[in-house]
């Protein structure tokens, strides 16, 4: 019950923010309720935070890269000339794009590795599901949904 008081006061912070700040603020207001997010369902402690949030802030930034400055790109090359693309140009894109999940699939695992000395098993999966959870919320308040309406 606490954690639920303390989730919804978080993401009521965020739906407050005003539109006229500027994105890396917001992406930093996004970060923060994150980073509270995570800690909160994983029940990190001290000892554990000091270790876990730099490992997973790296992972976060390459998986960032990745994400979009490859698949984002290749996937809108495809929206822009898809009805001037030959075979050949489309079958280069989808070799790049499974090459770039491919990569993502690895760094995930390069995570999972390095966290593991970290935290627990249990907690690593605690944390996909936080990750999920967190995201699904985010949405969710995005698309004007607001906290704690509707079913997670």
């Amino acid at each position: 019950m606490k954690n639920t008081n303390l989730l919804t006061a978080l993401f009521l912070l965020l739906s407050f923010v005003g539109f006229t700040q500027d994105e890396s603020t917001k992406k930093e207001q996004i970060k923060a309720l994150k980073t509270a997010f995570i800690t909160t369902e994983l029940e990190l402690t001290s000892a554990e935070a000091e270790k876990f949030w730099p490992i997973y802030n790296t992972f976060e930034e390459k998986q960032f890269e990745l994400r979009h400055e490859k698949i984002r790109s290749y996937q809108n090359r495809l929206e822009k000339d898809l009805t001037t693309i030959s075979e050949k140009e489309a079958e280069q894109i989808l070799i790049k794009i499974e090459a770039a999940e491919d990569e993502l699939y690895q760094l995930r695992k390069k995570f999972n590795s390095d966290i593991k000395g970290v935290i627990s098993a249990k907690k690593i999966i605690k944390l996909r599901k936080a990750e999920e959870n967190f995201h699904r919320k985010l949405l969710k308040q995005y698309r004007g949904g607001g906290p704690g309406k509707g079913k997670n």
